[in-house]
């Protein structure tokens, strides 16, 4: 910004200000990026703010001077941002929360009740790796290093088991586990 262009906009008396504040926009500058940590967001702030003081023609009190005035508005910019920041942070935990639970008991509704009877019909070392990685949710390299194994030979594995119980339901279940289990209709094996 310069102040010929904003020159225009303001009264007379109020000239002396925006050069005032023009004159110290790189401390202004500063002194937002030191709170909100980024380059770019100390300059929407800065902009936002030196906008409102041309639009409202800049509030000054008596015996205030316009670079006081203006770091008084730039804290309040701050802390409307942290807060705006804050209420955003909550949000998206609780939207994380809710989708986590959701897709929790879809998954669970989804799975076939015949699984639990077919893993033990799995290789150990590939029963293992299915409950622990797929319905215990544990991460795959943790497992490995648990079993002794690298993450690849884990990763391998458990392909190998996915496969191998995939043929044992469609063997046991037919058009049930081909559709995805969503109704499943098998007699539970006792």
């Amino acid at each position: 910004m310069d102040a010929e262009g904003t020159d225009a906009a303001l009264p007379p008396d109020r000239e002396d200000v925006v050069a005032a504040l023009l004159a110290h926009q790189r401390r202004f500058l500063a002194f937002l990026e030191r709170r909100v940590g980024s380059r770019a967001v100390a300059e929407d702030l800065f902009q936002t703010a030196f906008a409102r003081t041309l639009e409202k023609g800049g509030a000054l009190k008596d015996g205030e001077g316009a670079v006081a005035w203006f770091y008084r508005l730039l804290r309040n910019a701050l802390v409307d941002h942290h807060r705006r920041q804050a209420a955003q942070g909550r949000a998206l935990e609780v939207e994380a929360r809710d989708a986590d639970a959701t897709v929790d008991l879809e998954l669970e509704s989804t799975v076939c009740a015949c699984l639990t009877d077919l893993l033990p019909t799995l290789k150990p070392e590939y029963a293992r790796l299915v409950r622990q990685v797929d319905l215990e949710g544990r991460a795959v390299p943790d497992v490995a290093r648990e079993v002794g194994i690298t993450s690849n030979n884990a990763g391998v594995r458990l392909h190998r088991a996915r496969l191998a119980l995939k043929r044992s339901l469609e063997r046991g279940c037919g058009a049930c586990a081909a559709h995805g289990c969503l109704d499943c209709s098998c007699k539970p094996r006792r």
